[in-house]
C-alpha cells in the first residue's frame, strides 16, 4: 500500500500530517509514504527529520490583496500540477492524504483526476481555501470541530479531532527531563510562551516591553520561543537576557517545553488547542487577528466558552499579557479548573481513527 501526504507551510498543517504518517505505520510498517509539499516551506525540513521522504513543488498562495506577485500564480500553479502528476506517475499511489497548505491542492487535484481516493483533514474551526476546493472531490473529510457541515457534505465528515505528535501523551511523567533540558529550577513555576514555529509579533513584543516586570519576579521562569522569524530581533534584546528567561528560535522537544510548564502563553491555532487539550495545561490564548474569518478567535472561544483556557486580544496584549499571566499563575485554583477543562477536549486517538479510515479507503 502506497500512501501520498500533501500539504504543508505551518507546523499547524505539518505535525498533524506526521502524527497521521506514524500511525499508520504503527499499524502497518509495510506502507510507503510520501509527502509532497512547497519549496522553502518548513516541511522540506520537518518532514525528513520525522524521518519521511518528500518531494517539493514550485508553489506559494494567492495574496488577499492586490499585488504583482498574484501575477506568478497562474504559471506557479501550472508547473506545480505538470510535477505533481511527474511525482504521482512515479510513486503511483493508492490514496491521498491532504491536510491543507500550497503544495495540497495540485498534489490532491491531479490525484482526484485519476481517480484515486481522497481523505482531506482539516484542522480548524473554518477550513482553508484550498480543502474547501477539494471537498467536492474527498470521499472523506476528517475535521477538529462539529458543525463543520456548514462548510462540506455532512456524508462526507468525520469528526475525530486533531492528530498531535505521539511523544505528547506522556509528558506528565517527563518534567524532571524537561527541567533538566531547559536549564530551568523545580521550585519555580515556568511559564512557556511560544508564538508558533515562525513566531508572533505580539507575543514577542509583549515579552520585549516586560523585562523590568519579568526582572521583578525572579519566583516565575519562562520558555521563550520567539521563531525564526524573529531571532536577530529578540534574541540579545534585555528581556532575553534575563537569568529567569530561557530564549530561543525554535523548541525542537515540545513534549518537554510542554512538560516543564505550569501555564502556557500562546496563539490560538488549531494544532496548539489540541496539543494544550492532550497535554491538559493552563493557558491564555491570544488570538491572531490575521487570518481568515478570524477563526483563531472561534476556536480560543471553545474553550473559553468552557472555562478551559482564558484570553486576551491580540490588540490589548503588550500592555496586559504578562501582568495577566503573573496573576494568574500563583491561582492554583483557577490553574486546577483550566487544567481540568481543558482536559476534556482532548482526542488522543486521532491519528489512529484517520489512519483507519485511509486503510479502509484503499480496501474498499
Amino acid at each position: 500500500m502506497k500512501v501520498l501526504i500533501s500539504g504543508g507551510g505551518t507546523g499547524g498543517h505539518i505535525y498533524p500530517a506526521i502524527a497521521i504518517a506514524d500511525a499508520l505505520k504503527q499499524i502497518d510498517n509495510t506502507i510507503e509514504i510520501l509527502f509532497v509539499g512547497a519549496n522553502g516551506r518548513m516541511e522540506m525540513t520537518r518532514v525528513p527529520k520525522a524521518g519521511y521522504d518528500i518531494r517539493g513543488l514550485d508553489i506559494s498562495g494567492l495574496q488577499r490583496r492586490i499585488t504583482l506577485k498574484n501575477l506568478s500564480f497562474p504559471l506557479k500553479v501550472m508547473k506545480s500540477l505538470r510535477v505533481a502528476g511527474a511525482i504521482i506517475s512515479e510513486f503511483k499511489p493508492d490514496v491521498g492524504i491532504g491536510v491543507g497548505g500550497y503544495a495540497s491542492g495540485p498534489s490532491m487535484y491531479k490525484l482526484a483526476s485519476r481517480g484515486i481516493p481522497l481523505l482531506l483533514q482539516e484542522q480548524n474551526s473554518y477550513p482553508g481555501i484550498t480543502n474547501k476546493i477539494l471537498a467536492r472531490k474527498a470521499t472523506h473529510i476528517c475535521t477538529a470541530y462539529p458543525g463543520m457541515e456548514t462548510f462540506f457534505d455532512q456524508a462526507k465528515l468525520h469528526f475525530t479531532g486533531n492528530p498531535v505528535r505521539k511523544d505528547l501523551l506522556e509528558v506528565k511523567v517527563k518534567r524532571t527531563e524537561a527541567l533538566e533540558c531547559f536549564g530551568l529550577k523545580e521550585n519555580k513555576k515556568t511559564c512557556l510562551l511560544v508564538g508558533g514555529s515562525l513566531g508572533a509579533r505580539t507575543l514577542n513584543e509583549s515579552m520585549r516591553d516586560a523585562t523590568e516586570l519579568i526582572k521583578q519576579h525572579p519566583e516565575v521562569q519562562f520558555i521563550w520561543q520567539m521563531g525564526g522569524a524573529y531571532e536577530t530581533t529578540y534574541a540579545n534584546c534585555n528581556t532575553a537576557l534575563l537569568d529567569n528567561v530561557k530564549a530561543m528560535a525554535f523548541i525542537e522537544r515540545m513534549d518537554l517545553a510542554y512538560a516543564a510548564a505550569d501555564i502556557v502563553i500562546a496563539r490560538a491555532g488549531a494544532l496548539t488547542i489540541s496539543e494544550l487539550s492532550i497535554v491538559g495545561v493552563p493557558s491564555i490564548l491570544v488570538p491572531s487577528p490575521h487570518v481568515a474569518e478570524d477563526h483563531q478567535t472561534k476556536n480560543a472561544m471553545a474553550l473559553v466558552n468552557e472555562e478551559a483556557a482564558v484570553l486576551v486580544k491580540d490588540n490589548e496584549a503588550k500592555g496586559t499579557l504578562v501582568a495577566k499571566m503573573l496573576e494568574l499563575v500563583v491561582d492554583e485554583g483557577k490553574l486546577g479548573l483550566l487544567s481540568a477543562n481543558v482536559s476534556r477536549f482532548a482526542n488522543p486517538d486521532a491519528a489512529n481513527t484517520i489512519a483507519s479510515l485511509v486503510i479502509d479507503l484503499v480496501k474498499q
